[in-house]
């Protein structure tokens, strides 16, 4: 499309900004705390050594992992970084100067085999990569953004809502990531692609009995689907009385002995539909319906005490995405504890350790040629960077305002833009975005519930 052809060029000619994923380019200094044994690490070393790092600990592994062997991964990156400290030192300019947006939209990748699994996760890429640039705080071309609207609206459906790619079906997912994407442009051309009547319309349809919603028609329940709709609905001002009316009730019973929220009632508590669930009660001012400090209780044992990661799930591995998965609900619970008036709350820190966070994740989680990546041994890829830049992005920026504190790893540099922790867009995109679309009026419900329950494809 378009769209995607102005974002590649655009990326492939890019001025003198750094490849999204290396953290504005090459070598990223993290300078010695309380914690940290492992000294002064540069995670993308130099150019010419590249051959070799790839060869070594981030060759792709398709073989399974134990704990103890990714612990020796995560030293071994700490070892081979140490090692190449002082050559990267002489050459850092070079190596700022070479590192472009290489990988952010390869020419390769329309050719690639391995893109033909995200032919339906196309808006997902669009948000994956204009979130990464937001955080990294770096502007994004009118026409690029003129032409990743014209992309979006192709994508939209006659029905409502969002499909992975122009003509096919809507789906909650790529409907949540298109609109976050159209947020983040926020521009009136963004905004009015879409179609607010059509997408209440929509969640109507999805809507279950119980206050669950199907991800897609005929498609499967969870947690997921009920952020998705609880967050296009808030940032589009398309909230009636009762589109969310046992929605709360639902999420709640999602929450098993464990302390986190599972897909469905009765399911093992998992980092992602945890998250899901908690902001989606957030947005719709239920958080009380949680047992709170039993989630806290989960979540904060989530974090690996070697690694300084967070694992998605008990006796699971560590994983660069759940840095936002997991840390993001932090903050949530911080807001959601100081209503109840909790005294034992920090004004300066989230209840986890954030500095042992930023060091996983810069030491860790980036691929020397650019990008950020699950754990050693991986590849990169645009999902992963998104939601490593996002957790690095709650580890350094604590409350707002007159409460704002910062905890930054390593170079003032390696500072990233803040990121709202309910919808994981910038927090000036979701004022921008909820100020606009509360200018206009709900779209009327009656109007809407006599279009679902004529159309036969619904029944």
């Amino acid at each position: 499309s378009m769209g995607e052809l102005a974002l590649e060029v655009w990326m492939q000619e890019s001025w003198s900004c750094p490849w999204l994923l290396s953290l504005r380019a090459g070598p990223v200094p993290l300078v010695g705390n309380e914690r940290s044994e492992k000294g002064i690490f540069y995670l993308n070393l130099l150019k010419s050594d590249r051959s070799q790092l790839e060869a070594s600990p981030y060759t792709v592994s398709h073989t399974q992992v134990s704990p103890l062997a990714l612990e020796a991964d995560v030293s071994k990156n700490s070892n081979l970084r140490q090692a190449y400290k002082a050559k990267v030192e002489e050459r850092i300019q070079e190596v700022f100067s070479n590192y472009k947006f290489n990988h952010l939209v390869p020419r390769s990748w329309n050719a690639c085999d391995d893109a033909e699994c995200l032919d339906a996760s196309r808006p997902w890429l669009c948000y994956w990569i204009l979130h990464s640039l937001e955080l990294l705080d770096e502007p994004i071309p009118q026409i690029v953004a003129s032409d990743v609207c014209q992309f979006l609206e192709l994508c939209q459906s006659p029905d409502g809502g969002f499909g992975g790619g122009p003509g096919q079906y809507p789906h909650l997912a790529p409907t949540y990531a298109a609109v976050n994407a159209l947020c983040i442009i926020g521009t009136e051309e963004a905004y009015n692609v879409i179609n607010r009547q059509k997408l209440l319309q929509y969640l109507y349809s999805l809507k279950q009995p119980d206050g669950s919603f199907l991800m897609h028609i005929g498609g499967e329940v969870d947690v997921r689907s009920a952020y998705c709709a609880t967050s296009v609905a808030s940032l589009t001002n398309i909230i009636t009385p009762d589109l969310f009316e046992g929605t709360p009730e639902w999420i709640a019973r999602c929450q098993n002995w464990e302390g986190g929220i599972g897909g469905v009632p009765g399911m093992e508590a998992h980092g992602g539909y945890t998250f899901c669930g908690l902001a989606a009660l957030v947005i719709l001012k239920k958080e009380r319906s949680l047992k709170l400090k039993n989630l806290l209780q989960w979540v904060t044992s989530r974090q690996m005490r070697f690694e300084g990661g967070f694992q998605g799930r008990c006796n699971k591995l560590v994983d660069g995405c759940y840095s936002f998965w997991q840390a993001g609900l932090l903050p949530l619970l911080h807001r959601a504890l100081h209503a109840q008036g909790d005294p034992a709350l920090s004004m300066s820190h989230w209840m986890f350790h954030q500095q042992a966070l930023q060091e996983y994740i810069l030491m860790c989680c980036q691929c020397p040629a650019g990008g950020l990546l699950d754990k050693p041994g991986k590849s990169r890829d645009f999902y992963h960077t998104c939601y490593c830049l996002s957790g690095l992005s709650i580890a350094q920026h604590f409350g707002s305002g007159a409460m704002l504190h910062d905890v930054v790893m390593g170079v003032p540099e390696n500072a990233l833009q803040p990121t709202h922790p309910v919808y994981n867009i910038g927090p000036d995109k979701v004022i921008q975005a909820t100020t606009h679309f509360l200018q206009k009026p709900v779209p009327g419900f009656e109007e809407c519930e006599d279009e679902v329950t004529s159309d036969p494809g619904t029944d």
